[in-house]
């Protein structure tokens, strides 16, 4: 049975793979515009492709080094599997972002038919992205467990993935926020032009962007969360099941169903007779896929798991219930925080009208306050999980929450797509009909990448507490118990130290993201003034100087922060021994997520507060 079972999930695997080629064939086929919005394409795929291959090399270099250094420690199946999921984690980035840049333009000109053509063009490109990222993950795990049947030798899988997730995210998050602020402060507030004004130096650069960070840093992202999920929740079904191999499968199938059901809820997103809901159209693929993965977990679940010796059927496929759960609430809640159809946002839009510093009190509060319902959330589903299958229970739960990731990742990636569709149809001047198109389809993508944020960091601070729990067990195993009390001033020590690096992590962006910016806004401030006719629009700015700027800030500054947060845990773990290096993953875990959510949901309120007048 678990030769099938491994079969079945290598399947899906390519499935989703092959699925996600077919999509990217039908978008290329699709209409790209006339000349002029093929020329402003080429120049956002241009810049952000150089952004991604100079990153790459600079990623290529601390990978190879790493390689070496586990190939001497650990052995070559860990340096192996290093080297192959960073390499995999890029590629589902990369891939995706070139889908991007492609449809964007594809987006604009569906747009000339009406909204419900563009929405099918941008959720599609989107799709593709989603489906690499499981499709890959998945592959990567099922023929590494094939190759070595151990699951000790996926480790490495996964910190290779991690590592280009930091990467990406950080890198991609600066460039996207520094070109953001420079384009919006030196162009729309200083030199008065609208958003995504081609007289604006900054705009190819703002539209460059969104693609580096919410495309392939996303991607990244969840990418990594999606395989650590697994390779989690194998290892704890091996440590506590023993020689019960289904349990140690079990996810790699709730993986493979939920691929299945991903491609089939796809078919789903399409507007109905209330054509501006574009929002409830994204939302049918996660509502269906939901469903249809927890109806096909159900008979898994039975067949699968009975007779495993340690808990009932039934009381497993709870805790898949739980995952799906907790998916959607953590989508609701951080929906409320971040749309302007709510009063969160509405009350900092509020705040605007009397000052400056009312509206950061009020960004600020409904920050902090959005922190309380996600984390209601996930401590009511990591009690019912452990409740009815202990820590398997709470890795089968973190395992179902991932296994949606390319539904999640299809909605964020939506975002960019529709994003530059407006930025290239303003640019190259389309009918005020087809703005009016992107413009709603932009509006609801300010939403979706979000929540889908919101949903990436839940699913990371469960599976990092599933790992902690993996950590525990280890030491048990090889005769170093870790005594976790409150006590001891050696674990009060690595809670301080862990509560520390998410702030530093935090400052250090925010800062190079103020870096960034401010290279920016001196550049286009320098355009303006020494490019004569540049304000009129009788001269075209120098686009690849501010996409150059930003790329080199964002690469410069990712390093630091990046070592910092690789290479802290081990120096501890090497000089305060294993106690204080647990305690210092509790505090990395729960500090990280509040800091985290009320960053996002902050940070997603602002922007969208801007919105309304």
């Amino acid at each position: 049975m678990s030769n099938l079972t491994i079969l079945s999930a290598l399947g899906a695997a390519i499935i989703a793979i092959i699925y996600g080629i077919i999509l990217i064939l039908a978008i290329n086929k699709k209409p790209s515009g006339s000349k002029k919005m093929v020329d402003i394409a080429k120049a956002i795929a241009d810049g952000a492709k150089t952004y991604l291959n100079r990153q790459y090399k600079t990623l290529a270099l601390v990978a190879v080094i790493i390689f070496t250094i586990l190939l001497y420690l650990l052995g070559w199946k860990i340096a192996v599997g290093f080297l192959s999921g960073a390499a995999l984690s890029a590629i589902a980035g990369y891939i995706g972002m070139n889908v991007s840049v492609r449809a964007n333009v594809r987006t604009a000109e569906a747009a000339k038919s009406g909204i419900a053509s563009a929405l099918s063009v941008s959720s599609k490109a989107g799709l593709v992205t989603g489906l690499l990222v499981i499709g890959l993950g998945l592959l990567a795990v099922v023929v590494f467990y094939l190759i070595f049947a151990d699951t000790t030798s996926l480790i490495g899988l996964g910190f290779g993935a991690s590592l280009i997730s930091i990467f990406a995210r950080l890198g991609g998050g600066i460039y996207t926020k520094g070109a953001d602020i420079g384009a919006d402060l030196s162009g729309k507030i200083e030199a008065g032009v609208p958003e995504d004004d081609p007289r604006n130096p900054a705009v190819i650069a703002d539209n460059v962007g969104d693609n580096v960070g919410d495309c392939a840093g996303m991607a990244a992202d969840l990418f990594e969360t999606y395989i650590v999920a697994l390779i989690a929740a194998m290892l704890i079904g091996s440590y506590y099941f023993g020689d019960f191999q289904n349990a140690v499968l079990y996810p790699l199938v709730i993986a493979a169903a939920a691929i299945l059901c991903t491609i089939i809820g796809s078919w789903f997103v399409r507007l109905g007779k209330r054509s501006g809901n574009i929002m409830v159209a994204l939302y049918k693929n996660l509502f269906v896929s939901g469903i249809l993965s927890l109806l096909a977990l159900y008979f898994i679940t039975q067949f699968l798991m009975k007779n495993n010796g340690h808990y009932l059927p039934l009381h497993l496929y709870y805790t898949t219930i739980i995952g799906v759960v907790i998916t959607l609430l953590m989508m609701m809640v951080t929906q409320y925080y971040t749309s302007k159809s709510f009063s969160p946002v509405r009350t900092i839009a509020l705040g605007s009208a009397t000052s400056t510093s009312t509206n950061i009190i009020n960004g600020l509060a409904i920050a902090m306050k959005s922190t309380i319902l996600p984390a209601v959330f996930i401590a009511g589903g990591i009690i019912l999980a452990y409740h009815f299958a202990g820590v398997y229970g709470i890795a089968i739960t973190v395992t179902t929450m991932l296994a949606l990731a390319g539904v999640i990742v299809a909605i964020d990636a939506f975002g960019p797509v529709v994003d530059n569709a407006g930025g290239i149809a303003k640019m190259a001047e389309l009918p005020e009909e087809v703005r009016k198109n992107t413009d709603a389809l932009d509006a609801v993508g300010n939403t979706t990448k979000a929540v889908t944020k919101g949903y990436a960091i839940a699913s990371a601070g469960l599976s990092a507490i599933i790992l902690f729990s993996f950590y525990i067990e280890e030491l048990a195993k090889s005769g170093k118990a870790l005594h976790f009390e409150l006590s001891d001033p050696y674990v009060i020590a690595g809670l301080l130290i862990g509560g520390i690096l998410p702030y530093y992590f935090g400052s250090a962006a925010l800062q190079a993201v103020g870096r960034a910016g401010s290279a920016v806004v001196a550049e286009v401030r320098r355009q303006f003034s020494q490019i004569f006719g540049l304000r009129e629009g009788r001269t075209q700015p120098d686009y690849k100087k501010c996409v150059d700027i930003v790329t080199q800030s964002a690469l410069a500054e990712m390093v630091v922060p990046t070592l910092v947060i690789v290479l802290l845990p081990i120096i501890v773990g090497f000089v305060l021994g294993p106690t204080t290096l647990g305690g210092m993953l509790v505090g990395i875990i729960i500090v990280g997520i509040f800091v985290a959510i009320s960053m996002t949901n902050g940070g997603g309120a602002w922007d969208n507060a801007k919105e309304i007048h």
